[in-house]
């Protein structure tokens, strides 16, 4: 059994501490806000007052943050983790950042004498609860294969994807696509209402089609009842967008339904619905219909 650092323990960080501590991993958390600790502790783990005190004896540390900045701060921070941690320490970092940020961060990591790799994952707050993320690892396979026992715990899918990098690279492809499912999917039901059908049987005939897909199942329901309550923010949709676009035009590919989709959640956040699940991108295409009666 490891010793884990995990820090960040938000709406996907904390199931998946909690999953660790439960697999008799003994799990230190730290986050910035310390009453967000309690369920770890409930779990058997306990809690740190700074990140350096948590990475201190750490085999592993984990990391599930909201952006590149967190995660850059975080590690080469005066009281981060480059400087407490110990050589060899593996650093496994959750979160979703900029592949180019990830690569740099390995490279820093080794240069200090610690292992890292990248392993964004996919599933929402359902999948990190229920322990069934898909999840996306760049790094060295040495490296990959001594977290793979870790990774088996709160994934359900675990695929290396390539070296450092690539699995951000991968996880800014998932994002693409989620977001042009729900957004086509939005257009749908907005479609659909506005000739009167019924919506539920719609939903059920499509979903048992081609069309039929995870986004269909998890976010009909959500826009149908009006309940936007997050699984995974609008705010954090858009950041993750903007993940794509600058990586796209970097790698001087051309992104049009995903650069429009893009806009439309950049739109979504504009008229205050950035703290809502990303499903409430049907708001905004409501709105653009004038049925707002509808969202």
């Amino acid at each position: 059994m490891s010793t884990i650092a995990f820090i960040g323990l938000g709406i996907m960080g904390s199931p998946m501490a909690q999953h660790l501590a439960r697999a008799g991993h003994e799990v230190v958390g730290f986050n910035r806000t310390p009453e967000k600790a309690k369920p770890l502790i409930d779990a058997g783990g306990r809690a740190a007052d700074s990140v350096a005190e948590a990475v201190r004896g750490a085999d592993v540390v984990a990391l599930m943050l909201p952006d590149s900045p967190d995660v850059t701060e975080v590690l080469t921070g005066d009281d981060g983790v480059l400087a407490h941690a110990a050589p060899g320490t593996l650093v496994i970092d959750f979160s979703t950042i900029r592949p180019d940020t990830a690569a740099e961060l390995a490279t820093n990591a080794a240069e200090q004498g610690l292992r890292m790799i990248d392993a964004p994952v996919s599933g929402g707050q359902a999948g990190a609860e229920n322990a069934a993320l898909s999840i996306m690892v760049g790094g060295a396979d040495e490296d990959v294969d001594q977290a793979r026992p870790l990774l088996d715990i709160v994934g359900k899918t675990v695929v290396h994807v390539g070296p450092s990098g690539a699995g951000q690279t991968v996880k800014a492809a998932n994002q693409l696509i989620v977001a042009g499912n729900i957004a086509l999917l939005a257009e749908a039901l907005v479609f659909l209402d506005a000739h009167g059908a019924d919506l539920p049987a719609a939903v059920e005939v499509l979903g048992g089609g081609l069309a039929g897909s995870a986004v269909l199942n998890q976010k009909a329901p959500k826009m149908l009842d009006g309940e936007f309550a997050p699984g995974f923010r609008i705010d954090l949709h858009h950041k993750d967008l903007g993940i794509v676009t600058a990586a796209a035009r970097e790698a001087g590919v051309t992104t049009p339904v995903g650069a429009l989709v893009a806009q439309l959640v950049a739109a979504t956040r504009a008229a205050g619905d950035g703290g809502l699940d990303h499903s409430a991108l049907y708001r905004t295409i409501a709105r653009l219909s004038g049925r707002e009666e509808t969202s």
